[in-house]
């Protein structure tokens, strides 16, 4: 930005400064938005989170009902499979609703092969303990699995590891944010599981399915809003040299104006020169 001389010089080129500063804080700000909004986008959406939690209220509605274990288990599995044949016929990201369907096979194989309701949600308990296990590790061993899932999503993959600290501490506070809160889930269903009250784990596992996860995402939303936008993966490019046979005459015989190599542009004649 050029600075208009006027009388007083130098609060104008310090005015110029605080102007400069103002648009890269401005687009620092954009950046850290943008980035802050690809969390949604990573978990799966609105879509993502129906996906994982209907499958349960169906087969604790379904169970209610017939009071049969196979008929709510398998209405699960099949609404789960509907969802990965949807996303299919709509080609878009299966990554999730397969995820779902994995988990409420298990869930599901396991109750009618005990016969006992309340195994349908044992393998998401598990699940849940493991995740909260495994986000406290990577935490720990400054790997946090947060920024492993929104690297990708925001371009910058891993430089936040060792380009960015900022963005390294927001990613280690984030993930330690997602173990306080989705360690809620094991810690209040987990000794509902083992008064076999099906009836009351199955209403509180649909209960707090979205609502801790809104609440993570929005925290750590709000941690990347005030953490440095992310430095933007460079893949490694290595010069393209130019065929020998590309730098000969052109058009009509005349020699070409300038010749192409890993040196750069040079007028046609000094490689000759060189030589």
């Amino acid at each position: 930005m050029s600075v208009s001389k006027q009388p007083g010089g130098e609060p104008a080129a310090q005015l110029g400064l605080v102007e400069i500063d103002a648009e890269e804080a401005a687009r620092q700000a954009r950046a850290s938005r943008e980035a802050a909004d690809t969390v949604m986008k990573a978990f799966g959406g609105v879509r993502g989170m129906i996906d994982m939690t209907l499958p349960g209220l169906v087969f604790i509605v379904t169970y209610n009902i017939t009071h049969k274990v196979p008929a709510a288990a398998w209405a699960a599995l099949g609404l789960s499979a509907l969802f990965v044949v949807v996303r299919l016929l709509k080609r878009e990201t299966v990554q999730h609703a397969f995820s779902g369907v994995f988990g409420v096979a298990i869930g599901a194989w396991i109750s009618m092969k005990t016969g006992k309701a309340e195994n349908f949600y044992l393998p998401g308990l598990l699940w849940n303990v493991g995740y909260c296990v495994g986000l406290a590790v990577s935490a720990l061993v400054r790997w946090p699995l947060i920024g492993i899932m929104l690297g990708p999503v925001t371009g910058e993959m891993f430089t936040w590891r060792k380009e960015n600290p900022g963005r390294l501490a927001a990613y280690t506070k984030a993930t330690w944010a997602w173990v306080a809160i989705m360690g809620i889930k094991p810690l209040i269903l987990f000794p509902l599981y083992f008064t076999h009250n099906v009836n009351l784990l199955g209403w509180l596992k649909v209960a707090l399915g979205i609502p801790p996860l809104l609440l993570a995402m929005y925290v750590t939303w709000q941690i990347l809003l005030k953490a440095p936008p992310p430095i933007k993966a460079q893949p490694d490019e290595e010069p393209e040299q130019v065929p020998a046979e590309h730098t000969g005459p052109v058009r009509g015989g005349h020699p070409a104006q300038h010749e192409h190599s890993v040196y750069g542009d040079r007028p046609a004649g000094e490689s000759a020169r060189r030589t």
